[in-house]
């Protein structure tokens, strides 16, 4: 991945795609102070805003009574010390064990208070993220590589509640600690104390030079993390094929370079921090010393006492933790206001617009009874589509798609092999939105349905069967939750999914992480199971056989049809086959529907058709007999 230390704002056109990632990694976002960027988890922070206030008092309370012992210090050796006072030593050092006792409680304190609250704030933040990777459009989720998801999903809302937890309280605290301190400095003697703040300046202006390194190499790092996580990914989904062509030796190769350069990025961070840790740790520590000198001199001279000069040095040394922290806690907001910014970027993309769905019992389709029978069924008007990161100047995919499916048909969609076939299904369920035109369901624009109405009228199949890490039961029934078990096995036996029988616990058998335990085919038999499951009034089949043995095809069509034979259906087709299933087929070519008819009729007046079908010698047998 290039470094992109100051990137400039993206251009509307540009603002969603990945940027420099080798497999591609999040939008670039237009810079945003570290603060304003961590201003924006208030909104999710406030609910725990008085768990957070009292750990801040805790943590300053304790932090105080660190300077309170300078104090004490001072009575015991201008007192009992100073006048061979033994009696007098006794009520100080119990003193100093209270303020110690005190420190130890109300740190614990701090912990107690705030750990509940703020990971029910991770669990909230991270809900919320989930969901609306629910509600994003496929096009979104086609530009943005899993890993980098699954980052912001884990590593970066870790960092967000560590950062609420820890770091947010002690940049308050510390900030409170260290003028307080230096107020005593002063009130000890004002000499010492200015000489003390010598380095405040240079170091003021080498943290505000620090804080614009470290955000930039933060984010970097956060977003190769994300590129680390997809190589991963990748490699444990397709182990199989990675296996049978021998390629696991690249991908170890790819999984170093990126392992490679997120070490530099990370040693970067570390170069940086550590310089800055140098000048806070190194500058104070030189005025000190000087302090110390100065300040033994004026004991010398009786202008000073000893009691002040310890309480002095006291007070300064128990500043060192407010100094030195400094930089971890400034770095760690740089890194929490990186990952904040990375979460609000999916936060912030817009969602399709949806209408509420109509309320239950208030039909399905409301107006479908009064429109004209030439409207019934599906329609597609005028549709167009290109896809949003299409490079400019292509042409739409989708060039003015005219089609119309009658109520109970079945319409097989044939073409070569990327002609837009499945995309043309995909638009029905509203998976993508067309770019121009309409299609309607019995005369109602699918747009004037919500999605949720819209996908309990249309289910699909598609062609690459995906299942869930979860039993055979739970996949199905995703296509209708409220189905019984009738209609689950009249499902299960329409896709000839006996196999399911066999299996060691039946449907409640663990299918694994995408299905992976079982077969190509009888993935697509359960697939085909879910979309038929919740009786459909329309259904969307993409190339639903493609993955079956000829025996097994042949029973699924039988079973197939009576299905077909009670709902509108449009079905892609590969196979001659599966085009026996349609009343009428429709050919889709340079973007449009070029044919439509049987296949016989097609056979005769399309050469297009003709040379698609050449060579199917045994389909023409068997429509002949």
């Amino acid at each position: 991945m290039a470094e992109n230390q100051n990137p400039a704002p993206p251009t509307p056109a540009e603002s969603n795609t990945p940027s420099t990632g080798d497999i591609g990694s999040s939008p670039e976002s237009v810079p945003r102070s570290p603060v304003r960027s961590l201003l924006r988890l208030w909104p999710y922070a406030r609910e725990a805003r008085w768990r957070i206030f009292g750990s801040m008092a805790a943590a300053g309370l304790a932090s105080l009574s660190v300077l309170a012992v300078p104090i004490v210090l001072r009575g015991i050796v201008d007192g009992p010390i100073a006048h061979h006072d033994l009696a007098g030593l006794w009520p100080l050092a119990a003193a100093l064990l209270v303020l110690g006792l005190a420190e130890a409680c109300l740190f614990g304190v701090r912990r107690i208070i705030v750990a509940r609250p703020l990971a029910k704030v991770e669990t909230r933040l991270r809900g919320d993220l989930f969901a609306k990777l629910q509600r994003l459009p496929i096009s979104f989720h086609d530009r943005w590589p899993s890993g980098q998801l699954l980052s912001r999903a884990t590593s970066d809302l870790f960092v967000m509640r560590l950062f609420l937890a820890f770091p947010l309280v002690f940049l308050v605290v510390n900030s409170t600690v260290f003028l307080t301190g230096t107020v005593l400095m002063f009130t000890l003697d004002w000499r010492l104390a200015l000489i003390t703040l010598v380095p405040a300046v240079p170091l003021m202006v080498y943290t505000r030079r620090f804080e614009a390194g470290y955000s930039a190499a933060s984010r970097l790092a956060q977003d190769q993390n994300g590129d680390l996580a997809t190589v991963v990914e990748e490699s444990v989904l397709g182990i199989r094929i990675l296996k049978a062509f021998g390629r696991h030796r690249t991908m170890a190769e790819e999984f170093r370079r990126h392992s490679a350069a997120l070490r530099d990025t990370e040693l970067r961070k570390a170069g940086l921090l550590g310089n800055l840790w140098a000048a806070i740790v190194g500058l104070p520590e030189l005025a000190l010393g000087a302090a110390l000198a100065t300040g033994a001199v004026l004991v010398a001279h009786d202008e000073l006492s000893v009691g002040t000069l310890v309480a002095f040095l006291s007070t300064a040394l128990a500043l060192r933790w407010p100094v030195e922290s400094i930089g971890w806690l400034l770095g760690f907001a740089a890194e929490a206001a990186s990952a904040a910014n990375r979460y609000f970027e999916v936060m912030d993309e817009p969602e399709p617009a949806d209408v509420p769905p109509a309320p239950r019992g208030a039909g399905r389709y409301p107006h479908s009874g009064d429109a004209p029978a030439d409207d019934r069924g599906i329609r597609f008007t005028g549709v167009r589509f290109r896809y949003p990161d299409a490079p400019a100047g292509t042409p739409d995919l989708l060039a003015g798609i005219d089609l119309h499916i009658r109520p109970g048909e079945t319409l097989a969609l044939v073409g070569a092999t990327g002609s837009g076939k499945t995309t043309l299904t995909a638009l029905l369920p509203r998976l993508y939105e067309p770019t121009a035109g309409s299609i309607t369901l019995d005369g109602t624009d699918i747009r004037d349905l919500s999605r949720e109405e819209l996908r309990r009228e249309v289910a699909v199949a598609f062609e690459e069967p995906t299942l869930f890490s979860a039993t055979v039961r739970e996949n199905v029934l995703m296509g209708a939750p409220n189905a019984d078990e009738q209609r689950l096995a009249r499902a299960l036996d329409t896709a000839q999914a006996g196999f399911v029988d066999r299996l060691p616990e039946g449907l409640d058998t663990e299918v694994g992480e995408q299905g992976l335990s079982l077969s190509g085919g009888q993935r697509q038999r359960l697939a085909l199971a879910r979309a038929v499951v919740g009786e459909p009034r329309f259904l969307v089949l993409d190339d639903p056989l493609s993955a079956l043995d000829v025996h097994t095809e042949a029973l699924v069509e039988r079973a197939l049809r009576q299905v077909l034979s009670d709902t509108t259906a449009l079905v892609v087709a590969h196979r001659p086959s599966t085009v026996l299933l349609a009343d009428r087929v429709a050919l889709l070519a340079d973007g449009r529907i070029t044919a439509v008819g049987t296949h016989q009729e097609l056979l005769q007046s399309c050469p297009a058709y003709r040379a698609l079908m050449s060579g199917e010698s045994e389909l023409e047998g068997a429509l002949a007999r």
